[in-house]
Formats: C-alpha cells, structure tokens, sequence
C-alpha cells in the first residue's frame, strides 16, 4: 500500500501577503521567512514576484530600483556649520578601523569587525532628539 505524505497545505491570499510583507522587512532574509513559515525559498520567491505584477489581490507595486545619485560640489567654508574638530589634530583612525562624524561633532569610531545592526542602532539613538 502506498500512502501520501503530507497534504499539500493551502495558502489563502492574506497569508501569502503577510509572510511576503514579512520577508521585504528592512533586516529580513527570506530564508529566515520561510524557514519561520515552513516553506521553501522558492515558494516565497513566487509569492513575492505575484506581489509585484499584483496577482495577490493588491494593486502593482513598483519593483525597488536603483536611483542615480550625484555628488554636489563642497559647500563653501563660509557655510560650513562651524563645528569645533571633535578630533584631535593629525590622528589618524587605527588600520581596519573607520570614523563616523555626526552633525554637532560626535565623532563614532568603530573596527571593521563592527556589527552592522549594532552599529545602526547606535547611529539611530546619537541621531534622535
């Protein structure tokens, strides 16, 4: 006798843009959504192009592009804000290391070995009023 394995299991429309909503979150990886919801990679990568070309029930949502950015030319030391150097005269970061000057002059110096979601949340609390 031969018996089936598990039922396929039906996704309603809500579910599939809940867990699509979930893995385009700023830090989510759809790996880790899928593996949280029980199912493949390549069954949220469809889900997610159906959520673009709008077969999910919602309107189409542009696909995230690429947005041309230019550099302006150096404001003019006049209207500079004057911000005392935070820094002393000519030291240099240490190899590997990387220094981050704030508005005001806090100055966040940080390894190469810095965690990237710990080093956001740094910036976003020196940042807030």
């Amino acid at each position: 006798m031969v018996t089936r394995g598990e039922r396929r299991r039906a996704w309603s429309v809500d579910q599939k843009r809940l867990i699509v909503a979930q893995a385009m979150q700023p830090g989510a990886t759809l790996t880790e959504v899928a593996r949280r919801w029980g199912i493949g990679t390549g069954l949220l990568y469809t889900w997610r192009q159906q959520f673009f070309a709008g077969e999910l029930g919602e309107p189409p949502v542009p696909s995230p592009a690429f947005v041309q950015v230019s550099l302006a030319p150096p404001a003019e030391p006049e209207a500079a804000p004057p911000h005392p150097p935070a820094v002393k005269p000519n030291t240099a970061p240490a190899t590997g290391q990387m220094e981050i000057v704030l508005p005001g002059g806090v100055v966040v110096r940080v390894g190469a070995d810095v965690d990237g979601a710990a080093l956001r949340r740094v910036l976003a609390a020196l940042a807030s009023p």
